[in-house]
């Protein structure tokens, strides 16, 4: 079964508290959070405050993705905002590998994301130093886009160069991930599915996260 990771991108923020009551009463491993600064990309979400609130009421694991400029600059901020795993793009990073330094320094579980034009081998030199590997399915910044099917390549692209490593890195997928292609995902390698629009919009968010939750 893979690891849903709900991502509060799509959530309804006028109830917030409700919303992240029922992820934390739901199926859902991990919440998923978007970090977006306006300047990697052409949006703005929230950010430290906001992830330290939730924090207080939640024990599930939260899963921090920084879309970003310049992530070394608020890593200690995150970690103290309660973030479990950090993620950074590669596409942001000078220094990847001391970005992913800095964040295990500080009790973290690193992680890279790549967006959908970025090749998959970009990390063949940091893959074994990662707890996982976020493949963008859309192009990041913005909720609600569709799935681009050359996502699945990627993804068994993913698990072919980690399987070489001999590590056990996990694989998520975030973007335009629904009950109907969320099979092929995991079946292509994906141990993590991040799910906005698809739960947060569907009448049952908590029946939805118990469906994808139960994908073979």
């Amino acid at each position: 079964m893979p690891l849903i990771a709900p991502s509060l991108l799509a959530a309804d923020f006028l109830h917030l508290e409700a919303v992240c009551k029922m992820v934390d009463e739901s199926d859902a491993d991990w919440f998923h959070l978007d970090v977006m600064d306006g300047r990697f990309v052409p949006n703005i979400s929230f950010g430290i405050p906001i992830i330290e609130h939730i924090r207080k009421e939640s024990k599930k694991i939260f899963d921090v993705h920084l879309m970003i400029e310049e992530p070394e600059k608020l890593t200690p901020a995150f970690k103290k905002a309660g973030a479990d795993i950090l993620i950074v793009h590669l596409e942001t990073c000078r220094n990847l590998h001391s970005n992913i330094q800095q964040i295990r320094a500080l009790g973290m579980k690193p992680a890279v994301a790549i967006n959908p034009h970025t090749p998959v081998d970009s990390l063949k030199d940091i893959l074994a130093d990662l707890y996982h590997v976020l493949v963008m399915s859309v192009n990041p910044g913005f909720g609600g886009q569709s799935f681009i099917p050359h996502s699945l390549e990627k993804v068994r692209e993913m698990k072919k160069m980690i399987q070489k490593t001999g590590k056990d890195i996990l694989i998520e997928v975030d973007g335009g991930i629904t009950l109907e292609n969320a099979p092929a995902l995991v079946e292509a390698g994906a141990d993590i599915l991040v799910a906005g629009s698809s739960i947060f919009q569907s009448k049952d968010p908590k029946e939805t996260i118990r469906l994808m939750k139960r994908i073979a």
